[in-house]
């Protein structure tokens, strides 16, 4: 159990430092982690506990807390937990009191434009890869396209296209 809770923290340590934009961005690392490196759970374990983590009111770390759970307990969830937060916290303490120093620089400004679509492509490489953990239909894939072209065009809220998702699921028909 032990060995276990080391290469969680030293695994999520090393996740938090080069998280950009909250740990949605690390999801597929994250994944490749702990399913395909040191096979704690399957791809389908791994989608489960991402979607319980969305589905709960709180932070996107939730994930984090879940996925340590699952591999070792309770102790697991304070690792894993701790592990993705603190060496973040650190480096964003120490860098936000240099950031500030450059208030008005061009520099600045073009490092933060350029941030932005690394950060949504980060994000969409998670989307893919919880999609294809969870989707195993044509259905659902259609299903998903459809939601995610719902949510990119129109101002409906996410938790309608959720219930309706879990009505299809209800009924069968994904």
């Amino acid at each position: 159990m032990s060995d276990t809770l080391v290469q969680l923290a030293v695994d999520f340590s090393l996740l938090s430092l080069i998280t950009v934009g909250g740990v949605i961005t690390v999801l597929p690392e994250m994944h490749r982690s702990v399913v395909d490196v040191h096979g704690w759970m399957s791809g389908a374990e791994f989608a489960q506990l991402f979607a319980l983590a969305q589905a709960a009111p709180g932070p996107n770390i939730l994930v984090v807390s879940l996925i340590g759970w699952k591999v070792a307990g309770l102790a697991g969830a304070v690792v894993a937990t701790a592990a993705v937060c603190a060496p973040s916290s650190l480096l964003t303490y120490a860098v936000s009191r240099v950031w500030q120093r450059f208030r008005g620089a061009r520099w600045r400004e073009v490092v933060e434009d350029g941030l932005v679509p690394v950060t949504v492509g980060l994000m969409l490489a998670g989307g893919y890869l919880i999609t294809l953990a969870a989707d195993h239909s044509v259905v659902a894939f259609a299903v998903t396209a459809a939601t995610a072209a719902v949510v990119l065009a129109t101002r409906i809220h996410p938790l309608w296209l959720l219930g309706a998702g879990g009505l299809l699921g209800l009924a069968g028909w994904v």
